[in-house]
């Protein structure tokens, strides 16, 4: 039995899809509502700017990386959808449990175990997409799925501002950690795993077996392509989510917005922006992509060249009204490689190691995108804080855009290598 034929439509593809989405909107929810609660965090905490990019960065990104590798490994040897739903259920409760935080250790540990639940999160939905969704539709697919990344942040930075404004920040964090934990039973009654093709005698030799951890990372390794996807991933999310966390703050103290105005102000930019680009990312992928697969890392590569100098603009306006169109733009473009980019991870192993190589490309992506980015920023602004005073951030942000111009060329040097280790199905 070809491996193309274990990928043939499935009629419950779509509410697959559709509950896979609602959850990773939970997984960007809970991680982001802490950049719009930073101010009063800091403010009953006491917290420096340092301390803060660790709880948003490293605090989260070091089980989060490290920890999805075995968990994805156990999806793709038990059961994706199980792996899914309980790991929900865990970043859920310790996101309610940063509400009880009364110091800096206390929320520390509580955003550790978040990270260890989103760990088991979203590499095997990745490859849930693969497992029901077709080659030529997946990048698509994968962008409608990634999605939960504008809609959970923008989300999640309208609620923790409206809530915490309303009531406090701690309640913020326990109103979306118990939602979470509502939607467990129903994503587990409406998502399975894609049944496995029947194995007869004939073609039993025509089944290639599960890879383990070691195999998967050593064919990887030897594909110059993941590399360079990896590392132009990486460098692109340190100055993405480096700006996703601290913009909240940027826009309270460079622009006089208050936490409401701050979060209506990024949630919008988050909705508007985040959503054109992760479906024209999918869009243009399948499109292009079709007809030469350097074009899967070339698409975004060509969205960092041209997002630098925007965010540029925008960091340096100084009138609210511009910036917000400044920033839009370099918005859409930060998110158009994910569909592209995931889309061609899940191209360059067998079908069964799926969930395995999108773990270890998250594992370099997160462990030095996520965990360095926002510690970086904020230890930057530490630094030139007797310098540039309030504007400490602002200019932290602005010297960080040099890491665009590293994310394009390695995107453009993954292109032709692309051709060379693409795995057809």
């Amino acid at each position: 039995m070809s491996a193309e034929a274990s990928v043939r439509p499935d009629p419950n593809r779509n509410t697959v899809l559709a509950m896979l989405l609602v959850v990773y909107i939970f997984n960007f929810v809970d991680r982001q509502i802490l950049s719009i609660l930073a101010a009063p965090i800091q403010a009953d905490l006491q917290l420096d700017d340092g301390q803060m990019g660790l709880l948003g960065g490293f605090a989260f990104a070091l089980l989060y990386s490290t920890m999805a590798v075995p968990l994805a490994a156990l999806a793709d040897r038990t059961s994706r959808s199980w792996v899914i739903a309980v790991s929900l259920a865990a970043w859920s409760g310790f996101t309610a449990l940063c509400g009880l935080a009364q110091n800096f250790w206390h929320i520390f540990l509580a955003r550790l175990g978040v990270g260890i639940g989103e760990a088991g999160g979203v590499a095997p939905s990745y490859a849930l997409i693969g497992d029901y969704f077709p080659s030529e539709q997946r990048a698509r697919a994968l962008s409608v799925y990634s999605l939960g990344i504008p809609i959970g942040s923008g989300l999640g930075v309208l609620l923790g501002g409206y809530i915490a404004s309303t009531v406090d920040w701690r309640t913020a964090f326990f109103t979306v950690g118990l939602l979470g934990v509502a939607i467990v039973p129903i994503f587990k009654w409406l998502v399975r795993d894609k049944q496995k093709p029947k194995v007869s005698a004939e073609n039993s030799n025509d089944i290639a077996p599960m890879p383990a951890l070691k195999e998967t990372a050593g064919v990887l390794a030897r594909k110059k392509s993941f590399w360079f996807l990896s590392f132009g991933a990486a460098m692109s999310s340190m100055l993405g989510y480096g700006i996703a966390f601290w913009l909240p703050s940027l826009l309270i103290r460079s622009f006089g917005f208050d936490l409401v105005g701050a979060s209506q102000f990024f949630g919008a930019i988050l909705l508007i922006g985040g959503v054109i680009g992760v479906l024209a990312g999918g869009f243009l992928a399948d499109r292009l992509g079709g007809r030469d697969r350097a074009f899967y890392s070339w698409v975004p590569g060509v969205a960092f060249f041209l997002g630098a100098p925007l965010f540029a603009a925008g960091i340096t306006s100084a009138d609210w009204k511009l910036a917000f169109v400044l920033f839009l733009l370099p918005q859409a473009l930060a998110y158009i490689w994910l569909g592209p980019v995931l889309s061609a991870i899940q191209h360059l192993v067998v079908p069964a190691a799926r969930s395995t190589a999108s773990a270890l490309f998250l594992l370099i992506n997160n462990l030095i995108g996520l965990g360095g980015g926002i510690y970086a920023l904020g230890a930057v602004s530490d630094f030139l804080t007797p310098t540039y005073g309030d504007e400490a951030l602002r200019y932290s942000m602005l010297y960080s855009l040099v890491l665009y111009a590293g994310a394009a060329l390695l995107m453009a040097l993954a292109g032709p290598a692309l051709r060379k280790d693409w795995v057809a199905e």
